[in-house]
């Protein structure tokens, strides 16, 4: 049930909010019960419809608080048919938010949108995607990480003990850039038809840079590129590796995609090569591991064979490929941490753009709040 706070201006009111704890730390809008009701509109749901239960508080996202941390967020209403259903993909038991926010990993779940809600919320694809300037991808990420507090019940130290944390806990959207993408869009490969839109969402570590130069002969380029790529996706220090466990997300910039369909990869036969590569030899985790480990007891099962080679892609299945960011030398992976009930995979959404109601303009309002 959403609790109705009072104050008397609205700087009282942000203190309000931030000493009850329903902030990341940074100011928000207040939300205002005619701010929530225009959300609320956008979505074309009734406010107390369900989106589940958010972990690990397990509190009930109903679109009334979704819309209240949407509106705290910065969003836009045209931006909150993509937060629905980005919160009703976290709230979905088998992303296990529970554990997620539970764990001393540092995950937060990155939200991928793909179809024609990338243009019809405005959602950067190109050059700084995961970085500030963007208002939908900061407030629509922003949005989900304030229900995960608010609902979930997320809390630095108390609930959620990740021992670091990382800034894509504070938002962490992106949609894929389809128009440069040499491969048909993400969510097709996902089962979705082109005109449909989605939000794609994986609990993961921040992005970790990978670095490709580009050579004459496009057969070496697209050899080296898989190389680092396997290299950075089985890193001595990556859960994924370890466990082999989990999804993990490959962003390509538009010049290493071009480089790979080049030389005929397509997103399939990318996942199934660094499948293949990203692999780790008993002898080198032996050097990182403890005794007495998973990993040990599996290589002792195996005749402690020094040359047991661990993969850290469980199938290709488990990397998520898109293409994204600005050309250039660089593209990103982003390992995950592959423990949870049901091994911290990923899911996907339909965003629902044809239920959207037209919202009229704002008029003026009193500063009472709607506390989640």
């Amino acid at each position: 049930m959403t609790r109705r706070l009072t104050a008397v201006s609205e700087e009282a009111a942000l203190e309000q909010l931030h000493e009850a704890g329903c902030t990341d730390g940074l100011p928000v809008v207040i939300p205002t019960p005619a701010r929530v009701e225009r959300m609320v509109l956008a979505s074309g749901l009734d406010a107390d419809v369900s989106l589940g239960q958010l972990g690990p508080n397990l509190g009930e996202a109903t679109v009334e608080k979704a819309a209240i941390a949407s509106v705290m967020a910065g969003c836009l209403p045209d931006y909150f048919p993509a937060v629905v259903a980005a919160v009703r993909a976290v709230s979905d038991p088998r992303m296990d938010m529970t554990e997620v926010q539970a764990t001393t990993h540092n995950l937060g779940p990155l939200l991928i949108v793909n179809g024609p809600a990338v243009d019809a919320c405005g959602i950067a694809s190109g050059f700084g995607a995961l970085g500030p300037g963007h208002r939908a991808n900061a407030s629509i990420g922003r949005a989900v990480r304030l229900a995960m507090i608010s609902i979930g019940g997320g809390r630095p130290g108390t609930s959620d003990m990740a021992l670091l944390g990382h800034p894509g806990k504070f938002t962490f959207c992106l949609g894929e850039d389809e128009e440069a993408s040499p491969w048909p869009p993400l969510h097709t490969s996902l089962g979705y038809d082109i005109d449909q839109s989605t939000v794609t969402v994986a609990c993961t570590e921040g992005p970790h840079s990978v670095l490709c130069f580009p050579d004459d002969d496009p057969e070496v380029y697209a050899e080296h590129l898989l190389n680092v790529l396997a290299a950075s996706l089985s890193g001595l220090g990556a859960n994924n590796t370890h466990f082999a466990r989990g999804t993990q997300v490959l962003v390509l910039n538009p010049d290493h995609a071009i480089a790979l369909a080049d030389v005929g990869h397509d997103r399939t036969t990318i996942a199934e090569a660094l499948h293949q590569r990203a692999k780790r030899s008993w002898s080198e985790l032996s050097t990182v591991r403890a005794r007495g480990s998973g990993i040990n007891r599996h290589q002792r099962r195996q005749g402690e064979d020094p040359d047991l080679v661990v993969p850290a892609l469980s199938s290709p299945d488990a990397l998520l490929i898109l293409v994204a960011g600005g050309t250039g030398l660089y593209s990103a992976v982003m390992p995950s941490w592959g423990a949870g009930p049901h091994g911290n995979g990923h899911l996907t959404v339909e965003i629902d753009l044809d239920q959207a109601c037209e919202v009229p303009l704002p008029g003026s309002t009193q500063w009472a709040s709607s506390a989640i």
